[in-house]
């Protein structure tokens, strides 16, 4: 639902000049049955908000529930704190993507819409036959995204949230994917080493902090293994430091580094972007 529906909609129910405070845009996950909406709302509009969350339910049916954005993402699972506003204390839904299903709780796990299009990509890259790490894995939505477009491929998932590897088991089942999805739960920096196996690719979805990882992850790359490394980056030079980040962690391990594309992904603040860089090590 856009900003201009939502305004429309609260023409009559707002002070006029509280209007231009509607949040630009905000999240819906789940299905035409049922949808949690996320908004991020500032303060000018707190005495409002039951209002403004019950008119978005009114506007769209399959809502049932509205969630207030409270805190920044934190912490080890990566989750934010979310309040209620209006609606089923329920919050836990099935959410459609590139043809495959996802049951997530948004009060308990990681899950970002708006990289749809980037799990895409990053799935469209994928070689028959190919054997996948994915790091940090979630609820599953990289993994499962992979092996849906690539059937021959072999897909490993690591996530440390308890939630969240339980939703990316229930997810594997729900798309019928047991056997070529294997997920794993415990910290990559524990789980990583102990499989005594290499891969075709390693992807790291997880921008702050990734470089943390990198003495873990450039070992689970076969020879020359292609590495999906995301990170943060100001628009005044987007590649730079992640391509150093890259360069020295292979140097230290005696690998060379080929880069082989750069990607902004999304928008992260002001001329802050979310970033990608292939490189093969």
């Amino acid at each position: 639902m856009s900003k201009k529906d939502l305004r429309t909609a609260l023409k009559q129910k707002l002070p006029i000049d509280l209007l231009r405070f509607i949040p630009r845009a905000f999240d819906v996950i789940g299905s035409k049955e049922k949808a949690v909406a996320i908004m991020e709302l500032p303060e000018e509009l707190r005495n409002h908000e039951k209002t403004i969350a019950e008119t978005l339910m009114g506007v769209h049916k399959n809502v049932k529930t509205v969630l207030a954005k409270t805190s920044e993402r934190y912490g080890t699972y990566r989750v934010r704190e979310m309040r209620l506003i209006a609606g089923e204390d329920d919050t836990e839904v099935i959410h459609r993507e590139a043809g495959c299903l996802f049951k997530l709780n948004p009060m308990k796990v990681y899950f970002s819409l708006r990289e749809a299009t980037e799990r895409t990509r990053i799935a469209e890259k994928v070689k028959p036959r190919e054997s996948v790490l994915v790091m940090f894995s979630g609820i599953g939505p990289f993994p499962i995204v992979i092996a849906k477009r690539q059937p021959t491929a072999q897909t490993v998932a690591v996530e440390i949230n308890p939630d969240a590897h339980n939703y990316c088991v229930q997810n594997i089942f729900l798309n019928k994917l047991y056997g070529r999805v294997r997920p794993l739960l415990g910290d990559v920096r524990e789980v990583c080493p102990r499989f005594g196996e290499t891969f075709d690719r390693v992807l790291m979805p997880l921008p702050k902090d990734a470089a943390d990882y990198l003495d873990t992850a450039i070992p689970c790359l076969r020879e020359e293994g292609i590495l999906h490394f995301y990170h943060w980056a100001h628009e005044r030079d987007l590649f730079s430091e992640t391509e150093d980040l890259i360069r020295t962690a292979a140097r230290r391990m005696g690998r060379h580094t080929e880069f082989l594309d750069r990607v902004r992904v999304l928008p992260y603040g002001p001329r802050t972007w979310k970033v990608r860089v292939d490189a093969r090590v």
